[in-house]
């Protein structure tokens, strides 16, 4: 079989060479960029924040409460955030950060000049709810660590 020389010459035509120019990135691939960067780190369920009126209008896709970005001069991502009860909610807030600016930087070559982070919930997730404190201190007593089976050295 043989290529035809149109295809040949389509093929000679594309360069390997990137060309300088300008590209256009709009406020909503960067929302969405921020928004999938954000729901990717372990420990976020979710956007707080605008209440069940904010919820009902992002659903009809007019705002996104929880998440706004300062596009101009600077480029500035205030999110406010739900997490998962029981989970470090510093750590999670540095995952978030870390994941935010390494997705800008790899999609737009840029990174934000600030990330700021607030968290607005936490989530009670079923199973680990908390419980009532038995003693009313707070730590398990010998007996509690002796009853649950696990090795204590």
């Amino acid at each position: 079989m043989t290529s035809s020389p149109g295809h040949e010459e389509d093929v000679a035509r594309v360069t390997a060479d990137p060309i300088p120019g300008r590209s256009l990135v709009t406020r909503r691939a960067i929302r969405d960029l921020v928004r999938t960067a954000t729901l990717s780190v372990y420990g976020v369920s979710g956007f707080a924040g605008g209440g069940p009126v904010g919820r009902l209008l992002e659903r009809l896709g007019l705002a996104h409460p929880g998440l706004h970005l300062d596009v101009g001069e600077e480029l500035c991502v205030d999110l406010q955030l739900t997490v998962a009860y029981g989970l470090p909610i510093a750590e999670v807030a540095r995952q978030v950060e870390s994941s935010v600016r390494y997705t800008m930087a790899h999609a737009l070559e840029r990174e934000p000049d600030r990330v700021s982070i607030r968290i607005g919930r936490l989530r009670h997730e079923h199973g680990i709810a908390p419980t009532p404190d038995s003693g009313g201190h707070g730590h398990p007593g010998p007996t509690e660590l002796a009853d649950s089976g696990t090795d204590v050295a």
